[in-house]
């Protein structure tokens, strides 16, 4: 299944967006729902939230009284941790007795309004982030729910703010006013990105990437490549687990200020090629299928015996949105070293980073795909190699432990 995770600080008009996924075929999940339903009068849930915090909590009726509850946990830390650690369970069985149900290759609308606050985003395959200026959110709960506008500028203040939701936003959907706007935006979204993300999870496929060779700057803010590499690895350790020990950002897009094709380079240090075998359905269900074929690094002198190759394995991302190179090498090993330090060789000297900007736009001009770019900065590596031992002597480099 493809799981999106859909949220917005309140009255940014996310339920417009949960229904225009759902008419696009998502299947929706609201947890505020999930979390009212595990705490209906007779259940388990609202025996333990009233053995938590006591009978004044309920109504007449027997039933949670939720002003009364949000009186107690508002603004008070332990008290909603407490809440917390007594509901979020609950959702959580609950909302995998639903997915229980759904056909295999579903795509899955998880409605959750505190995605950032909770640090859930490296749950979903996909994290959209419902937007709207402050003007037009505090409108619209004064008009449809009635609030003040100090209850208005209380919740917002209790809730991440729009630099912290970009920062784990694959897709911001803005939603200032035009709901037709909003509404097309989400069905083009399905069309471009999330539509072919389902299809390509379900047949176990990477999707197709652009074969001609383009180099870009960095994005600038909340969503450089640095804040997306590391939103993704979050997803990458999650899938993973203990088969994982290390979990880096590689390549040009890891080195501030250079210039380089806009396609993420990731390494994942495992014990063995074994463990890298056991981790691949893991990350294929995370969005990372492997790609056929023997892979391999061309070894460098002094870091393993000459003639040998530097086996590893290779996986790259269904999502056409965002590519990604994902390497998993063997964590200490010849590879896995070097990966590292040439990217902090390139990090730390401002001068190795010039002349690697000149020598990548050079192959640029004169080849013809990303195939021919990557194979043709190997010379450039193997005569600058003597370089970077000599920079990692002088500095006392080492790689972190595994």
């Amino acid at each position: 299944m493809l799981h999106l995770g859909l949220t917005g600080g309140i009255g940014a008009g996310k339920s417009t967006v949960a229904a225009t996924l759902a008419e696009c075929g998502g299947h929706l999940i609201d947890a505020d729902q999930v979390a009212r339903d595990v705490l209906d009068p007779g259940t388990e849930g609202l025996a333990a939230v009233v053995a938590e915090f006591g009978p004044d909590i309920l109504t007449k009726d027997s039933r949670l009284d939720r002003p009364a509850l949000a009186r107690r946990v508002f603004g008070e830390e332990d008290a909603l941790r407490r809440l917390n650690a007594v509901v979020h369970p609950l959702v959580r069985a609950e909302t995998q007795a639903r997915l229980a149900d759904l056909p295999a290759d579903a795509v899955v609308v998880h409605d959750v309004p505190l995605i950032v606050e909770n640090d859930l985003a490296a749950e979903y395959h996909l994290v959209l982030v419902v937007g709207a200026g402050a003007t037009t959110r505090l409108q619209r709960l004064q008009r449809d729910r009635g609030m003040t506008v100090e209850q208005i500028e209380a919740r917002m203040a209790a809730q991440a703010d729009d630099t912290q939701r970009a920062q784990v936003a694959d897709e911001w959907i803005v939603n200032d006013g035009d709901l037709q706007a909003a509404a097309d935006q989400v069905r083009q979204l399905w069309r471009d990105r999330i539509g072919p993300y389902a299809a390509n999870l379900a047949a176990g496929r990477c999707a197709p990437r652009h074969e001609q060779a383009e180099l870009t700057r960095a994005p600038q803010g909340p969503r450089s490549w640095q804040v997306q590499a590391e939103a993704i690895l979050a997803r990458l350790r999650r899938a993973g687990g203990d088969l994982i020990r290390t979990a880096d950002h590689i390549g040009s897009t890891s080195v501030p200020g250079l210039v380089a094709k806009d396609v993420l380079d990731l390494q994942l240090g495992v014990a063995d090629l074994a463990a890298a075998d056991r981790l691949a359905p893991a990350l294929a269900a995370a969005g990372f299928p492997q790609v056929e074929g023997r892979w391999y690094d061309s070894p460098k002198a002094g870091l393993a015996e000459p003639g040998t190759r530097w086996d590893k394995r290779f996986h790259a991302n269904a999502d056409p949105g965002r590519a990604v190179n994902l390497h998993v090498r063997v964590a200490g090993g010849p590879g896995w070293r070097y990966a590292l330090l040439c990217r902090d060789w390139l990090r730390n000297d401002a001068g190795a980073r010039a002349a690697y900007q000149q020598v990548k736009e050079h192959l640029v001009a004169t080849t013809g795909s990303t195939r021919d770019y990557a194979a043709a900065k190997e010379p450039w590596f193997d005569q600058v190699w003597p370089q970077i031992q000599a920079w990692a002597e002088r500095t006392g480099w080492a790689p972190p432990q595994p």
